[in-house]
Order: structure tokens, then C-alpha cells, then sequence
């Protein structure tokens, strides 16, 4: 079955639509746009987007140090950092970022190896990658993208993103998608799909736009993603205090904490690897992962997986005293990982061979941190007594 629908406009409370008979995945669509347009006539006298504005601007947030007019840069910081990542954690590093980097011309102009101690520690180390190729982008063009494709023309920037700095960052009409919104959509009209399905999350992004007004936009845009962040939270949302309590037909069907749709998730695997602990009076000897992959980029001690190449490494090197060994638990999305870090103690004179054989560089603990480590690193230096 495939339908083709006539959408109201915005200021249009009903929707007619046309069925044709075609192809079966296009009624999740119009089933969800049904239930929208079936539960706006009910709600002649309600308006969603009125009602969220009316609560935002006596409780949203308005002192994030990013809502700042015309600055399209600090935006796009902000949301880079926030994908992923709670409000609460980014305002640590924020500021300090700023700081450093004011000027999208400033990051783009800066080196890689300037910009990563700035984030080692958010994680999702790509996103700051990319981050920093698109301002290298927009520094050299000397003007931010003016459209929605243009935003997402540049690296790490989908259509959600650009949407949030066609709003947030430009003042301009901008639509976004992220867990917040889905979120607040999912429970308010009950919709019980697996939006992960690209079919049903395109029925979310017409829902999202069919909502989403032209006239303080911006206001909207960041009033929904507080609304879902602060009220209606993935556990134990606050509906007593939610300004669209009573119209939101997971509440009244007692749903909210059963949406949206939650895959049942798969156990965590855990991988073990030892790491490679070489330490010379107050230096020990660091590596830089590559720039692709896992902690791309930032500084680490040599770690490796397979045990039988661990101990051939460490008979290659002459290392064969372990003078301390400690272990630690770091948890990725997709997986734990068991590390033990096995610390041995070398002569002055032989760190030019071994830092040539793996290609390395000494540093204090002091220094290899500034230069930026990930969080499992500093975990290590922690539970180490040397």
C-alpha cells in the first residue's frame, strides 16, 4: 500500500489524505500521521506549540552560555559537544573551549594537536574532528553556511544538527530531531513504533514539522529540548508538572515510561588488553593513536590485545621485571574494557632505542595530560602508585 497525503499547514489543525494502493512500508507514515491528525481535531482549542512556549519561557533554561545572538559559532560548538553528552558535563568544558578557540577562524586555523586536550574527556573523540575540518572549511570560505544542505555540506553535520543551527545558531527556520524530541513526540501522541526503522523516523521528522512554528522558532527549538530534558526524561518523567499533561496519550495511557519504543539491549561484551607501562626516573613512554578509530589522535600508553604479542613485544624490548601492575574497568557504548597496565623501569640510556622501536615520545605523566589523554588513561595514572 503506498499513500500520498495533502499535509495541513501550519496553521491548519486537520489533514486530508489521499491512499493509493502501492507499497506496505509507507502506512507506518500514515499511521502516525493519522493519529496526529486525528488527535488535533480533539484538540481544536490546544496548542502544542503555544503551550511549550508558554512553559519555556517561565521555566526553560535561557543562561546556557552558548545562547548568545549571532554567534552561529558558539552554537555550533555547543552542539557538537551535546551530541551525546549530557548539558551538565559539556558546561565543564565549554568555556575552556571558547576560551581557547573564540573564533570559528581560530579553531580552523589551529592544529589538531592544539584542539584535542581541549576535549580529551567528552569522548566521541570524531565529533571534535570533524568539528574542527568544518571550521577549517568555513574559515577559508569566511562565512557560515546561509542554508539547511549547506550546514550539511561540512563533516559531522546531519540534518538535525543543521536544523538546530539554522534555528539556535541563525535565527532562522530550523526543525530538529534528536533524542529529546523523539522523545517528547513519542509519548505525546502515543506512538508505539521502533523509531530506530527509517520509515517510522520519517514520519517523526513530518510530525516534527508539522509542529514546529515559524514565529519564535528559535525559542521553540530549545524549549522542546528542554522540555525533554529536564520533564519529560527517558526515566521517571515529571508529568505533574508538564505543560502537556493533560493532552499527551501516553499519560493518559499510562505509558510514559514505556516510550519510546526500546529495543531490548544486548549484553556489553567485555574485551580484556594489557597496556604497556614504561617508565624512565619520572617519565614513561607515550604513543599517538592514529587520527581514525578509537581515541583518535590523543596521546596513550601502548596497549595491546593479544597477550601472546605482549609478551613477545616485551622479550623484543629486553623488558622483564614488572615492578607494578594494576587493573581497570572502562565502559565504551559498545563495549567494557578490562585493562592491566604492567609498569616496568628502564636505564635513561635506553629510551632514544625504545622510543624509536615504538615510536614514541617521553613525557611526565604532567605533560602527556595536557596534551590531551583519554578518560581510561587518566584512570590508570590514578590507580598507579609511581
Amino acid at each position: 500500500m503506498k499513500w500520498i497525503g495533502l499535509y495541513p499547514s501550519k496553521n491548519d489543525a486537520s489533514a486530508s489524505f489521499f491512499l493509493l494502493w502501492t507499497a506496505p512500508q509507507y502506512w507506518a507514515i500514515f499511521v502516525i500521521l493519522f493519529v496526529y491528525s486525528h488527535a488535533t481535531v480533539h484538540m481544536s482549542q490546544f496548542s502544542f506549540a503555544d503551550a511549550l512556549l508558554s512553559w519555556f519561557d517561565v521555566h526553560g533554561r535561557h543562561d546556557l552560555p552558548w545562547q548568545v545572538a549571532d554567534d552561529p559559532y558558539k552554537v555550533w560548538v555547543s552542539e557538537i559537544m551535546l551530541q551525546q553528552t549530557q548539558v551538565k558535563t559539556v558546561l565543564q568544558y565549554f568555556e575552556r573551549f571558547i576560551e581557547r578557540f573564540p573564533t570559528v577562524a581560530d579553531l580552523g586555523q589551529a592544529s589538531w594537536d592544539d584542539v584535542a586536550p581541549y576535549w580529551a574527556g567528552l569522548g566521541y573523540y570524531a565529533r571534535a574532528r570533524n568539528l574542527h575540518k568544518a571550521a577549517g572549511m568555513v574559515a577559508r570560505q569566511g562565512h557560515f553556511p546561509t542554508t539547511l544542505e549547506q550546514w550539511i555540506e561540512l563533516p559531522g553535520i546531519g540534518p538535525s544538527t543543521a536544523g538546530a543551527l539554522m534555528s539556535l545558531g541563525l535565527r532562522q527556520y530550523g526543525v530538529i530531531m534528536d533524542g529529546n524530541v523523539k522523545r517528547v513526540l513519542a509519548r505525546f501522541f502515543a506512538i508505539e513504533d521502533d523509531l530506530s526503522k527509517p520509515v517510522h523516523e520519517r514520519a517523526m521528522w513530518q510530525l516534527a514539522e508539522q509542529l514546529c512554528p515559524i514565529e519564535r522558532n528559535h525559542d521553540y527549538t530549545q524549549a522542546i529540548m528542554d522540555l525533554g530534558a529536564t520533564i519529560c526524561t527517558p526515566k521517571k518523567p515529571l508529568c505533574l508538572y508538564c505543560p502537556m499533561q493533560q493532552h499527551c496519550k501516553a499519560h493518559q495511557q499510562g505509558l510514559e515510561t514505556e516510550l519510546p519504543f526500546k529495543k531490548a539491549k544486548k549484553p556489553v561484551p567485555v574485551k580484556s588488553a594489557q597496556v604497556l607501562l614504561i617508565q624512565s626516573h619520572d617519565q614513561w613512554l607515550w604513543q599517538q593513536r592514529p587520527n581514525s578509530g578509537l581515541w583518535g589522535g590523543l596521546w596513550c600508553l601502548p596497549i595491546i590485545e593479544n597477550p601472546a604479542e605482549f609478551e613477545q613485544l616485551c622479550q623484543s624490548l629486553g623488558l622483564k621485571k614488572v615492578i607494578q601492575r594494576t587493573q581497570i574497568m572502562h565502559s565504551f557504548t559498545h563495549f567494557t574494557w578490562q585493562l592491566e597496565a604492567l609498569c616496568f623501569a628502564v636505564d635513561p640510556d635506553q629510551q632514544e632505542h625504545l622510543a624509536i622501536e615504538l615510536n614514541g615520545t617521553w613525557l611526565a605523566p604532567q605533560s602527556a595530560t595536557a596534551m590531551g589523554l583519554p578518560t581510561a588513561m587518566k584512570k590508570l595514572i590514578s590507580a598507579l602508585n609511581l
